[in-house]
């Protein structure tokens, strides 16, 4: 079982010459957390799709100039992952605290 990727359009991953772009660590951990979910049966792909178009389709409806990737990618990963009972909302807020309180670059060597 393999994530089809969109190649095309808004929910297209950042690419260059045709290989994935991450601008940081934690994007690249994303990416592969959604894809190793999906493989694992948590979730159907296309659901995640609809997710990830639902927030960059919010984003742009908010004329909102941070512009990440990666930030509605995690996003989407979160909602289905709720959506699907894996995770309570609740406990995304409480872990995402947790995490906000690390120090900038704590697992990163670079």
């Amino acid at each position: 079982m393999s994530a089809p990727l969109d190649i095309e359009g808004p929910a297209a991953p950042p690419r260059s010459n045709g290989e994935l772009v991450f601008a940081a660590p934690w994007e690249s951990r994303a990416f592969g957390l959604a894809v190793t979910l999906h493989q694992a049966g948590a979730f159907a792909w296309s659901h995640f799709q609809v997710a990830l178009s639902a927030r960059i389709a919010a984003w742009e409806a908010a004329q909102d100039n941070d512009w990440s990737y990666y930030a509605h990618w995690l996003a989407a990963l979160e909602d289905v992952l709720v959506e699907r009972g894996v995770l309570a909302s609740d406990d995304v807020t409480a872990l995402a605290r947790v995490l906000a309180r690390r120090p900038t670059g704590h697992d990163d060597d670079h």
